[in-house]
Parts: C-alpha cells; sequence; structure tokens
C-alpha cells in the first residue's frame, strides 16, 4: 500500500479464475431456472411523505416504481433510524439515501450532511443526482475530491453547502485545514464502504467517526460486510434498520461468458473481432495497469475505433471529459482501471469485457456492475489466461 492510499494492482491468482468461472456457471444455471418473481414494492414515490417538488424532480428522473432499496431503505430514512443497507451495484441505493435526505434538509436549512465515497467518480456521481433531486429546492452542496481546486471546493463549503460530498484524502485535508469542522455534520453517509477498506481507508474513516457528535444520523450503504467493515459498524451505527436486498454476488440480468483466445491468435486482434460484431455499441473494457490500459486504447483508435481511457494518472479534468463523452456516445469504447469500477452510473452499457483479469473476485463483480443496471440486461466478457 502507497502511503497516499493508491495501490498496485497485484496479478490474479488462480483462486479469482476459479471463483470467475463459477460465476458464469451460476449465472448460467440460474438462468435456465424459472425467473425470479418481480419485486412488489410497498409505496410509489407518491406515497412517500415528501414535498411536491421533490415527487416532480424524481419523475423528471424517470423514475415510477421504486426499486427495493428504495422502498425499504426510504421510509426508515425519513423516520430518522440509522439504516445499514447491503445491496448489489446498479440497484439505486445513491437515491435511496439522496431522496429522504433532501427532503430532511429541505424542511431544515440548518441540516449539514456528509457523504464520504471511495472514489471522485462516485462522488461526482452522486453530485449529480443531487442536482437533480433538489433542483428548485435552494440547495447547497460542495463536491471535495482531489484532482480539483481546494480553494473553490472552500468556498463552496464557506458558501453554505448543506451537503458534502467528498472522497476521504480531500475530506482529511479540509479537515486539518479548519475549513470541515465534522461537528457540524449530524447526518453521515458511508457509500461504498467496503472497497474503502479494500483500498486502504480504514483508519481515515475511523478517525473521521471519531470526530462526528454522538447525536447523528448514521448511513452505511456497502455489497459486502466482511471483518474489518463490521468493525466500522459497531462505532458508526446505533440500533439500525438493516435493509439487505442482495441475493447474488452478481446481476441476474448480466450475462457472464469466459473468452478464450484461439491458438495462435493475438488477443488484440480476438478484441478487434469482438468489437466488430453486432451489439457491441457502448463497451467498457478493463485492464490491469495504467500503462497497460493506455496503450490498449492507443491500439484501437489506430485501428478505427472511437475510444477513449481514463486511469490514475490522467488528471481530473481530463478524465471527466473522456467520461462525458463515453456519455453522449461520442466514443464508442471506454478502457478503464479499477479507478472506475465502482460508483459509475453509465446508460446503456452494452458489455463490459475484462482484458485482464481482476485481482480479486469483489472487483470483479463490481466491474460487470457497470452493466445491466437498472433491471436491463447486459453482457460480461472475462478473456482467459
Amino acid at each position: 500500500m502507497r502511503p497516499n492510499g493508491r495501490y498496485r494492482m497485484a496479478p490474479p491468482n488462480g483462486s479469482v479464475v476459479a471463483a470467475i468461472r463459477r460465476s458464469t456457471e451460476t449465472q448460467a444455471a440460474i438462468a435456465q431456472d424459472k425467473p425470479e418473481e418481480s419485486y412488489i414494492p410497498n409505496y410509489q414515490f407518491a406515497d412517500f411523505d415528501i414535498s411536491d417538488t421533490l415527487k416532480a424532480n424524481i419523475a423528471s428522473k424517470g423514475y415510477s416504481t421504486p426499486t427495493p432499496i428504495q422502498d425499504q431503505a426510504i421510509p426508515s430514512i425519513l423516520a430518522g433510524r440509522d439504516l445499514i443497507g447491503i445491496a448489489n451495484t446498479g440497484t439505486g441505493k445513491t437515491a435511496a439515501f439522496l431522496i429522504p435526505l433532501v427532503e430532511k434538509v429541505y424542511r431544515d436549512r440548518n441540516q449539514k450532511v456528509l457523504i464520504v465515497t471511495p472514489t471522485r467518480e462516485l462522488a461526482l456521481q452522486i453530485s449529480e443526482e443531487l442536482r437533480t433531486f433538489s433542483r428548485g429546492l435552494g440547495i447547497r452542496w460542495a463536491l471535495v475530491t482531489g484532482g480539483s481546486s481546494i480553494w473553490r471546493q472552500k468556498q463552496d463549503i464557506r458558501n453554505g453547502a448543506n451537503f458534502v460530498i467528498g472522497t476521504p484524502g480531500r475530506l482529511k485535508d479540509l479537515i486539518g485545514e479548519r475549513i470541515l469542522p465534522m461537528s457540524q455534520f449530524r447526518t453521515v453517509v458511508l457509500d461504498e464502504a467496503d472497497r474503502m477498506v479494500d483500498i486502504g481507508f480504514i483508519s481515515d474513516i475511523n478517525y473521521f467517526i471519531s470526530l462526528l457528535p454522538k447525536d447523528r444520523l448514521s448511513l452505511f450503504f456497502s455489497a459486502t460486510v466482511s471483518g474489518s467493515v463490521s468493525g466500522i459498524l459497531s462505532a458508526f451505527v446505533r440500533d439500525p434498520i438493516t435493509v439487505s436486498v442482495k441475493k447474488h454476488d452478481t446481476v441476474i440480468g448480466i450475462e457472464q461468458t469466459m473468452v478464450h483466445v484461439a491458438q495462435g491468435k493475438q488477443k488484440i486482434d480476438h478484441l478487434h473481432d469482438l468489437l466488430n460484431q453486432k451489439g457491441f455499441d457502448k463497451v467498457l473494457i478493463f485492464g490491469r495497469t495504467k500503462w497497460g490500459v493506455e496503450k490498449l486504447a492507443g491500439e484501437l483508435v489506430t485501428r478505427g475505433f472511437k475510444a477513449g481511457a481514463i486511469h490514475g494518472n490522467k488528471r481530473q479534468g481530463q478524465r471527466q471529459r473522456t467520461l462525458d463523452q463515453f456519455k453522449r456516445s461520442e466514443i464508442r469504447i471506454l478502457l478503464a482501471t479499477d479507478v472506475a469500477s465502482r460508483g459509475l452510473d453509465i446508460e446503456n452499457v452494452s458489455h463490459v469485457i475484462n482484458y485482464d483479469m481482476p485481482s480479486s473476485y469483489d472487483d470483479y463483480v463490481h466491474r460487470i456492475g457497470r452493466t445491466g443496471r437498472a433491471n436491463k440486461q447486459g453482457v460480461a466478457m472475462t478473456f482467459a489466461e
């Protein structure tokens, strides 16, 4: 582990490869069985005790019926209960906590909400959703992440941000400069807590918790709850409601396959042939290293594909421009290291391709979770090694 929290990707071991193979086999077996019964929500968005403006903003997002995590979490958060939410990626958990918290701040402008996330991309995604949900409600927020102007972030906080959305490193900087007094936050969200533990932020999270007021609303969201994560929970939540809507490690709507390169054929040539097939409309390709991802992106561009890359050596502005191009379908192929495997909510990703094996099964789960989102179908392909 590096001191700044970044980490080197270790090559996958045989157990990771075996776990991925089991996942593809399990998914195929499930797909042959009788489909799972559709979830019948207890509520519609119109039933929630929230303002008409917020209901209109929800409708503007195209949301009609709450997902299971939204249906079960929103009433509890509105009632002021601490909550542990366990759900697969792509299940709508961001809206599950933003909707009731926007309402809470709308009712009381003195409320301050802190949302802690593991990556810049996830923090930005949350702020974009917050922008939609809070339209017309006069709510302010600050997005505080590395790679962007800390001066602007300080100004946003000083200008009375109701929400502060940030990554641990930059939050710690602002706490150290006494710009961000943690005692003001009566509502705190830890999002993707398992990922924050995975990439070495556990001491930072424990430090943040130690500075928070005892009287607070604590919301905790994670795909898994390991031993280390459980240790954070005991200090963070009090008498929580637990909402678990996770049934499988991976989303049922994702078709998972292993790709075997024919003898005598180059891996890049096999990828080229796949990308030329019909239906590969919006493709996210994961590689293991920053150098490898950049090289592969350049090779695909040389071969005539509209492609771009995001990784840790890119400035935040460069990464965001490339992401926006991919979202707008100005480029058809996005290549990324695992910096992009959490939290990104990009519509209509048709395929995720693991060009390089992930270093862990959890990374695999979160990589392929970029497709098959919001009950849509997707395809995940992993090159066998």
